[in-house]
């Protein structure tokens, strides 16, 4: 589904974010990306949407090689795929309900599937007596939630989470990864990108492990042991 063949991502001045990483990814897997801050997870993440492209090496997702996709294409591609930051990226001005509703209808969903899929999504997440909520009135494991209700919301292939539990303390951190699988239990495919220990290591998923840009590890149920 997902496959990087000898990916380097190179900055200016000579910083390597990814040093010829070679992996691949099964439909409907569950892999955690581990490393250091700065060891290359965020930078894999954007190459898998588009956002960065490789210096050398190509990135495929069902046999695309993706940087190689029309530019007016691309949004094709990405609405494959939900994202899940640290830092949650709800719109303020919107409610929880409005939030998702957005990402629906800028994929193009008419109004009638969006009043039906919005409650199913909410009520996944735990959150339907929230849904006229603004973020801002909301606890962070909820506005965490509300993130993975918007990211879910359009049914995509893949789940990218990025820190998701950066923000979270250890209860809301439970509640969240317990989602994740949750989700992936539904048949998505889920990557989560983490430094948290205890996470990877409870999961007992596959663990890719980064270290300054180099793939060191990849194990099935694999550990955190950096």
């Amino acid at each position: 589904m997902i496959k990087f063949q000898n990916v380097t991502k190179t900055y200016r001045p000579n910083t390597v974010a990814l040093d010829n990483v070679s992996f691949e990814i099964k439909p409907k897997e569950f892999v955690c990306i581990v490393g250091k801050s700065g060891a290359g997870k965020t930078t894999l993440l954007k190459m898998i949407l588009t956002e960065e492209s490789p210096t050398q090496g190509r990135v495929f997702f069902d046999d695309c090689d993706i940087h190689k996709i029309k530019k007016s294409k691309i949004c094709i591609h990405r609405r494959k795929i939900g994202t899940v930051f640290q830092d949650y990226k709800l719109l303020p001005f919107k409610t929880v309900y409005e939030n998702i509703a957005y990402v629906l209808e800028v994929v193009g969903m008419g109004d009638k599937d969006i009043i039906s899929q919005v409650p199913e999504v909410l009520d996944v997440v735990g959150l339907s007596e929230k849904a006229n909520n603004f973020p801002l009135e909301l606890s962070q494991g909820e506005r965490q939630r509300a993130a993975i209700a918007r990211a879910i919301a359009h049914r995509p292939e893949v789940i990218l989470a990025d820190e998701p539990t950066g923000n979270l303390d250890p209860y809301n951190t439970s509640d969240v990864i317990k989602l994740l699988v949750k989700i992936h239990e539904m048949g998505t495919t889920v990557l989560l990108s983490t430094h948290n220990r205890e996470v990877v290591n409870s999961l007992e998923k596959r663990v890719i492990t980064l270290e300054k840009g180099k793939l060191i590890r990849d194990e099935e149920k694999g550990r955190f042991v950096l």
